[in-house]
């Protein structure tokens, strides 16, 4: 919580409070097996305060800034873009811990 406040600029909050606690069990139920939060060093709470972070960001940006009809024009809020920098930045901090998400090997025909 600490970490996140002081990274985010933020004073504290019951929101904040909450999306610390969610973003810390999300990336306990994503770690490899075997590995625990100490175990990734300073990454887990740095990615921990991130991932609150874009939580927080997600819930004030609100989303889409404008939108026209005629000749469609559709601009998201800036805090989007901040959200998924966020997200990222935690992701790539973490990725040596994490489990791998993105591929799956099924087998290969004889």
């Amino acid at each position: 919580m600490e970490l996140a406040m002081a990274l985010g600029s933020r004073g504290e909050s019951e929101a904040l409070s909450l999306l610390c606690a969610a973003a810390v069990e999300e990336l306990k139920g994503r770690l490899k097996p075997g590995l625990t939060p100490e175990d990734c060093g300073d990454a887990f709470p740095v990615a921990a305060a991130w991932l609150a972070l874009a939580g927080l960001e997600s819930t004030e940006s609100g989303g889409v800034e404008s939108f026209t009809a005629g000749d469609v024009t559709i601009r998201k809020r800036e805090g989007e873009y901040r959200r998924k920098a966020l997200e990222l930045q935690a992701q790539t901090v973490m990725k040596p811990y994490l489990k791998d998400e993105g591929f799956a090997f099924k087998g290969v025909r004889t």
